[in-house]
């Protein structure tokens, strides 16, 4: 059996062409690769056959071959054709002349359809692949008129003055080459389109300002629209984040209403998600801090007493007194750890000891330890 295409969109087999065009949209969305960064193997299927489905469900001429002969009988040429279907002859019967004659029917030549890149009502020539799905998904949005130029915040970045980079704010979703898919469109698809999702992106802090609160201003470019005369212009406001102590990494900001004027229902949110930058010497556990620090051997077996540098620039003392520390050993220091953003309330530093031991001893040495420890 072939594929169902009908299946695949979650539309029924009398579906109109706007249900089509619905659920074409809801599916293309949900399964674009570039949503599903951790399932990309299935997106790709998955996308792929969404766009194939809606090649064929919204085209009528491919759409009457499949409903009479199946995915089978619509590629490999089996059956007969559906009534009323004529001119399959040539160039003169779907767009691009897939059937060359009756080629692809019994008594045929044989000869098989493929999928155009040309997007949905295409043609038949070219072969399907992956990316022709992305082909489909950019002209069904521009479609709409907002085109596959930068839409969305316009390829424009989001910048946090104190970052080394740009955050790409890319398309209205975090869809590739950013499309408009609000721009253009009819009243009745106002009606039926669901409320513009809100663009997330990462917001990399520090170790130390995240111990410490910092504040974050961050200049975003968005598309504003004139509901009158449906004109767009871009403008760029900037958005303050108070960063407070103990924040953890998952932390989500929400700005609504501060995206992309897509046209239809309010203007999108934006929600940051607080992503912890790596520290050389500190490593997070919940409200505690881990650290590794490096002992000789002499300091490891007669004492030692060390300084720290604290994330808020602080000198904090540690010793070991006269105890040995054997290599491995942990100590924990009270209230030196994160703060809990909630309760105010520090948690603690572990200190895990790393005992280095010479690589070589004299025979000096080595009957000085002899002596040492009989």
């Amino acid at each position: 059996m072939g594929k169902d295409y009908y299946a695949i969109l979650g539309v029924s087999k009398d579906a109109s062409d706007d249900a089509i065009k619905k659920a074409y949209r809801k599916q293309a969305l949900k399964w674009h690769p570039d949503r599903n960064k951790n399932n990309a193997e299935q997106a790709k299927i998955k996308f792929q056959e969404i766009g194939e489905a809606f090649e064929v469900l919204s085209d009528k001429n491919k759409r009457a071959v499949y409903d009479q002969l199946g995915e089978e009988g619509l590629k490999g040429g089996g059956g007969a054709p559906p009534p009323g279907a004529n001119g399959f002859g040539g160039a003169g019967g779907f767009p691009g002349g897939g059937f060359s004659s009756f080629g692809g029917f019994p008594g045929g030549g044989g000869h098989t359809f493929s999928f155009s890149t040309g997007g949905p009502g295409g043609g038949f020539g070219g072969g399907f692949h992956p990316s022709n799905a992305d082909d489909i998904f950019k002209q069904f949005f521009a479609s709409f008129g907002g085109g596959g130029g930068s839409g969305g915040f316009h390829g424009s970045s989001m910048m946090d003055e104190d970052f080394d980079d740009d955050i790409p704010m890319g398309g209205s979703g975090g869809m590739p080459g950013g499309f408009n898919f609000g721009s253009g469109r009819s009243p009745r698809s106002k009606q039926s389109s669901p409320p513009p999702a809100a663009v997330k992106r990462a917001l990399p802090i520090s170790l130390e300002d995240l111990y410490k609160g910092t504040t974050k201003r961050l200049k975003v470019t968005r598309t504003v629209r004139d509901r009158t005369t449906g004109q767009t212009t871009n403008t760029d406001k900037i958005l303050t984040i108070n960063v407070k102590p103990g924040w953890k990494a998952g932390t989500k900001i929400r700005f609504p209403g501060e995206g992309d004027d897509l046209g239809h229902g309010p203007a999108q949110d934006i929600e940051f998600i607080v992503e912890e930058k790596p520290h050389p010497i500190f490593k997070r556990e919940g409200d505690d801090l881990r650290m590794s620090m490096q002992l000789s051997l002499v300091e490891a077996l007669t004492g030692f007493s060390k300084q720290i540098k604290t994330l808020d620039d602080r000198k904090l003392n540690v010793s070991s007194g006269d105890k040995v520390t054997q290599p491995g050993q942990e100590s924990r220091v009270r209230n030196e750890g994160m703060p809990n953003s909630k309760t105010g309330n520090k948690g603690d530093l572990i200190i895990k000891y790393d005992v280095k031991f010479p690589t070589q001893l004299t025979p000096a040495q080595k009957q000085a330890i002899q002596n040492a420890f009989r």
